[in-house]
């Protein structure tokens, strides 16, 4: 599981790919979350806004991501 360390309240979804090094771009991400590739907390999700806290996880591609 690989760490992701914020430094505000949350990040959102699709910066959070971003930083992770998961995609290059907003859009690359835009697609791969309404295509409903990327989990969060175990779910689907299709909203690249969503909100992540520290604890909670991202799986996209076979890994898993966890925000701190």
């Amino acid at each position: 599981m690989e760490k992701v360390k914020i430094t505000s309240e949350y990040i959102k979804l699709e910066q959070m790919m971003k930083l992770a090094g998961i995609v290059g771009s907003g859009s690359d991400a835009k697609h791969m979350i309404l295509d409903g590739a990327v989990k969060v907390n175990g779910s689907i999700e299709l909203q690249r806004g969503k909100k992540l806290r520290p604890a909670d996880t991202v799986e996209f591609g076979g890994k898993k991501y966890v925000i701190e």
